[in-house]
């Protein structure tokens, strides 16, 4: 296990807000990570660092981070994957068009780990995690045991699932069924995909992704065009003007900075629809 003192974090959010931590910790292997678990009651978990919001600039608490580490993909012969949980799902998309096999093509440009789409059920455009997962090995802390559990006794919802739910259950790997198709075919969508995606989000500006989830009835975009939300600024923070799902670090963004935005979007949603947003993201 690797262990860094007052690491910085700015690199390993994705909206590049300035933070750092006392201890950041990354683990190479699934002792590692139960040791973690076995020494340190209270911390904070990192996967790839999209769908974060940093609160503070400071944090006493430890980090483990899986960022490019714990981040292993095996395949065996019925196509089959067993990932562990730093792997980020881009490479893990790659991994499959290499071995051409079909099923993570919407993972292409998701920015996920393994353990992160789990956990909120990740996906796109009609397709999630889900459709494509067989079982998930994880630790458990209320007793540190090692389990696995089946897809079927997941309850995976719309960016949801068990292990939402229940934190205290840390995703150690998962296996992924998978089925062999025309390498060119599964690279032609994936390429689709991408492009589709790049042309309606703000790839170039720091961002966490999709901020909101998508209330029944409703798009979060068309809701931010009718209140007229698009540009809405906060110090550093805006909304983004190409797709108002969007809060983009435009010129050194705080947390605090995107947290007020989120309040006042709810605020506004609420007074003019009754809608209580629910935000995608989780706020550290």
């Amino acid at each position: 296990m690797k262990i860094y003192n007052n690491f910085e974090l700015t690199n390993y959010n994705s909206y590049n807000v300035k933070s750092h931590c006392k201890t950041a910790y990354f683990p190479e292997n699934e002792n590692d990570v139960i040791s973690f678990f076995s020494n340190h009651k209270d911390f904070i978990l990192l996967g790839s660092g999209h769908n974060i919001i940093f609160s503070k600039e400071y944090y006493e608490k430890s980090v483990l981070i899986f960022n490019g580490n714990y981040n292993a993909i095996s395949l065996s012969e019925d196509s089959l994957l067993e990932i562990e949980a730093g792997a980020m799902m881009w490479d893990v998309a790659k991994f499959a068009l290499d071995h051409s096999l079909q099923g993570l093509e919407i993972f292409w440009d998701i920015p996920s780990s393994l353990g992160g789409a789990v956990v909120m059920n990740a996906g796109a455009s009609g397709e999630e995690i889900k459709d494509v997962l067989v079982k998930v090995r994880y630790l458990d802390l209320i007793d540190y045991e090692v389990k696995e559990i089946a897809k079927e006794d997941i309850s995976f919802e719309y960016r949801n699932s068990f292990f939402q739910k229940n934190t205290d259950k840390i995703v150690l790997k998962a296996w992924l069924q998978l089925q062999k198709a025309n390498k060119d075919a599964i690279y032609e969508k994936m390429e689709t995909i991408k492009t589709q995606r790049w042309a309606k989000q703000p790839k170039e500006f720091p961002n966490g992704g999709s901020v909101f989830k998508r209330p029944k009835g409703y798009y979060v975009g068309a809701i931010m065009d009718e209140l007229g939300l698009k540009g809405f600024t906060v110090g550093g923070a805006k909304i983004s003007e190409k797709h108002g799902g969007f809060i983009i670090n435009y010129n050194n963004a705080t947390g605090q900075d995107i947290l007020d935005i989120i309040r006042e979007v709810k605020r506004q949603v609420w007074e003019k629809y009754q809608i209580d947003l629910e935000v995608e993201q989780r706020v550290i």
